[in-house]
């Protein structure tokens, strides 16, 4: 074989081999081509069926005219209901809403509470005689808030109420502010409270309304407590980072406010009501298989006011002869100390509270002028146990309190009341009846202004959002 003939056979033997090679390329581009085709198709088919389904849940969903009527579904013409909608221009986004703010958390929420009251309607609380009101349907509370976090540790809640005023409280009708502050919660141990609140003092005012056991707070809490005051607070938990595990065996507060009530943003003078409180958790555990605390309290509160100042929305026996109570005005200045005591043991279904009050009301001379008013002391207590017939769901409360002005002889006021609670979802949806009996021992000792004994019967319907 030459050297020509053999150049020859190889070169015709690389034409084969690479024909051979690009047949098999192209086989492979074929073949993945096929391969892409067929899943395009399959992928088409399945986008053609979730439109065509959207299409026909368009069509179901309800129209509603200018009026927010509902109008009748389409028809084609043979009568028979459209079961597809075409989808005629854009698409209108969903509405939404933002924080303004840089808020890591916010959160919107409000209760209501409405009552029917039936009897001697808040004869508890001193409203009888000349202060006696009608029976009645009434929307109790309606609040709603907003609270919200952000990261550089600040908290804080805005709440107002669309108030029902009985003339009992005040005057105000409209929309009017609850709490409204900011909290600065760096540390656990020492946090600033600023702003609108209530005052440290009380446990059954500190108590949140939609927690309450009872329908309405007790005379004593609402004729000693000073309720919501515009100051400063420096409170904490000491135990938090040096004792973990026992982090709320000890909770302090200490606040400072103008002294003369919420929604005023003037000072009755250049004095401030000073309060404190002390909370102990001695016990948490278990007893007798259940789940167990005991909770300890102590409150003690300081204030110079000027006359004219409102010290109580429900003292005031003077001025109505009969023996009922109205808010006290001061007629000269004073300065007032309170203190109070409280204890809750709960032992699983088992709750059991008991708290003391008591305040000094002493006259002091301004610019050589008598404060025109005789010193008092008023006190007072309530004992109330309650257990979970049905656990969880109903609930039964008994609760003896008593209230001593201490403004005249024998003025004392006591009061049992018997409750049922049905928890729908939990505090969320609750009912609540009440029959409450009251006693006055002055009207007792003087005959001639008539009954010494009241009852009235109470329901609540209580909602959470």
């Amino acid at each position: 074989m030459t050297g020509r003939t053999f150049a020859l056979i190889c070169v015709t033997w690389s034409f084969l081999i690479s024909q051979r090679a690009t047949a098999e390329s192209d086989s492979d581009r074929l073949e993945k081509l096929e391969r892409a085709v067929e899943q395009l198709q399959q992928r088409n088919a399945e986008l053609e069926s979730e439109v065509h389904g959207l299409k026909k849940r368009l069509a179901a969903v309800p129209e509603y005219d200018a009026n927010g009527n509902q109008k009748p579904p389409k028809t084609s013409s043979d009568g028979k209901t459209l079961l597809e909608k075409p989808i005629l221009g854009e698409e209108k986004p969903a509405t939404f809403v933002v924080q303004r703010g840089p808020e890591i958390k916010l959160t919107l929420g409000g209760f209501i509470q409405a009552n029917f009251e039936d009897g001697d309607v808040s004869a508890f609380e001193g409203r009888f005689g000349l202060t006696k009101l009608k029976d009645r349907f009434r929307l109790r509370r309606a609040r709603i808030n907003l609270t919200g976090d952000f990261a550089e540790q600040f908290d804080f809640k805005v709440e107002g109420e669309f108030e029902n005023s009985d003339g009992l409280n005040s005057n105000r009708t409209a929309f009017s502010a609850t709490d409204i502050f900011v909290n600065w919660h760096a540390y656990a141990e020492a946090q600033i409270k600023v702003g609108q609140y209530k005052a440290p003092f009380g446990l059954e005012q500190l108590t949140s309304d939609t927690q309450l056991f009872v329908i309405e707070r007790g005379l004593p809490t609402g004729a000693i407590t000073p309720e919501r005051q515009i100051g400063v607070q420096l409170w904490g938990k000491p135990f938090t980072q040096v004792w973990p595990e026992q982090k709320d065996l000890l909770t302090y507060y200490f606040g400072v406010f103008n002294g003369n009530g919420r929604n005023t943003t003037l000072n009755d003078n250049n004095n401030f009501m000073t309060v404190g409180r002390l909370e102990l958790l001695p016990f948490k555990g278990q007893i007798f298989g259940q789940d167990a605390s005991l909770k300890l309290g102590g409150d003690v509160m300081n204030s110079r006011d000027d006359k004219g100042t409102n010290i109580s929305q429900s003292l005031n026996l003077l001025v109505n002869a009969d023996g009922s109570l109205s808010p006290y005005v001061l007629p000269g200045a004073d300065e007032r100390w309170a203190w109070s005591a409280d204890a809750w043991l709960n032992i699983g279904p088992f709750d059991l509270i008991g708290e003391y009050l008591a305040e000094d009301v002493h006259g002091r001379a301004v610019a050589g002028m008598s404060p025109g008013f005789s010193n008092f002391d008023p006190s007072g207590y309530y004992i109330q146990a309650s257990y979970f017939i049905l656990p969880k769901k109903l609930q039964g409360v008994v609760k003896w309190e008593a209230l001593e002005p201490d403004q005249v002889d024998s003025d004392n006021i006591h009061s049992l009341v018997l409750g049922l609670n049905y928890y729908i979802h939990g505090d969320a949806i609750k009912l609540m009846a009440n029959y409450v009996h009251t006693w006055s021992r002055f009207r007792e000792t003087h005959p001639r202004f008539g009954d010494d004994t009241f009852d009235e019967v109470l329901l609540r319907l209580q909602l959470m959002f």
